[in-house]
């Protein structure tokens, strides 16, 4: 059986210094994903561009800051960012197929089947599925952060054997090695924490907008799945083909510690908050290490208006998101019990479960510092 890769290449990586897409650049990548077909691995191919392919065609001096204006410039790119692939896959004598996704496909279950019974049948059919977010819908709060987190929902989703991020630096560092000659390379990670997202940089050039730390956030949520991350750089012969094997120019990240089940990836990593409870310390303590449900005598303040059966994001006292859960409560339930033990909130409520969150409804996010 073929193994399947996910593969995404970042906007620095396609387009020139002026921003303009590099056709040399097109080339060679395609090149490098015939090579991994050939080599007998299913590809899906996440792609950005679209933005850094079209601002200057539209009339944009320079990458554009605004949303309307990222926008027009992704429907004026994303054409012409298709139509480089399709020429250059062509000449292979390979199909492929565009795939445009925004975060709402992966936290509506339905569209998430329908989106994986696509990829199925296009990689039944032989074709590589080139995927991109649909930036001219997507709205701010809701986008990707240049694919970076797309790929590892996609990755995830289709039970790939290894996402390969792709950008304009060799891998993550110590420091960052453009400022600082001293930095070291970290050639592999086994667990993601806080200082590691610590030492990652802001974007790396004017044209992409994923720095490093987008592409932690991205490895930490497909190491969740149980998808192995290469974050790193490709721009000689068979490196794409390397870093499948375990050599290339770049950092690994293991999945040993982490292999969510697919629900609570869903619940991780797809499905939109509709409130957030705050919890006291012993709470916390419980819910990450102690593998215990949510009872209300932990809840310090709850905000938003949430039912019965919503995800609710939950912060520990120093406002970090600690995970999420299917909460048991109405909000204004759980407003008239905050703090309360178990018989205390019987005698004042009725409600079908004790637990705010019950351990099964719940997946943590952020580990113990």
């Amino acid at each position: 059986m073929q193994q399947r890769i996910v593969v995404k290449i970042g906007s620095s990586s396609l387009t020139t210094a002026e921003g303009e897409l590099d056709y040399a650049k097109i080339e060679y990548f395609t090149s490098e994903i015939v090579q991994l077909r050939k080599s007998g691995y299913q590809v899906l191919f996440v792609s950005s561009g679209s933005v850094a392919a079209g601002f200057k065609l539209i009339g944009y001096r320079n990458r554009p800051k605004l949303l309307q204006e990222k926008q027009a410039s992704a429907a004026v790119g994303q054409a012409v960012l298709m139509q480089a692939y399709l020429k250059a896959f062509e000449k292979h004598g390979f199909k492929t197929a565009q795939i445009l996704l925004t975060r709402n496909n992966f936290t509506n279950r339905k569209q998430m089947r329908n989106a994986f019974s696509t990829f199925e049948e296009l990689l039944r059919q032989d074709t590589i599925p080139i995927i991109n977010e649909n930036d001219t819908v997507s709205v701010e709060e809701l986008k990707f952060g240049d694919n970076d987190s797309l790929s590892a929902l996609v990755a995830n989703l289709v039970k790939a054997k290894q996402l390969l991020i792709f950008t304009d630096t060799d891998g993550l560092y110590t420091a960052d090695p453009r400022k600082n000659l001293n930095a070291k390379k970290i050639q592999r990670v086994d667990e993601i924490n806080e200082d590691m997202f610590r030492i990652a940089g802001g974007a790396g050039s004017s044209v992409g907008t994923g720095g490093m730390r987008s592409k932690i956030e991205a490895a930490r949520i497909a190491m969740r799945g149980g998808v192995p991350v290469f974050v790193g750089k490709a721009n000689e012969p068979s490196d794409m083909l390397q870093a499948v094997k375990q050599d290339g120019k770049g950092t690994y990240f293991d999945t040993a510690l982490h292999n969510l089940p697919t629900k609570k990836q869903w619940l991780g990593f797809h499905s939109v908050p509709k409130g957030i409870i705050t919890v006291d310390q012993g709470a916390e303590q419980a819910l990450i290490m102690g593998g215990k449900s949510l009872l209300p005598a932990g809840v310090i303040q709850i905000s938003g208006d949430f039912h019965p059966g919503d995800v609710i994001e939950v912060t520990n006292q120093s406002d970090k998101v600690i995970g999420r859960g299917v909460v048991n409560y109405a909000s204004w339930q759980l407003k008239a019990v905050v703090g309360m033990s178990t018989n205390e909130v019987k005698k004042r409520i009725d409600v079908n479960r004790i637990e705010v969150i019950h351990r099964d409804e719940w997946v943590t996010l952020q580990l113990l510092n």
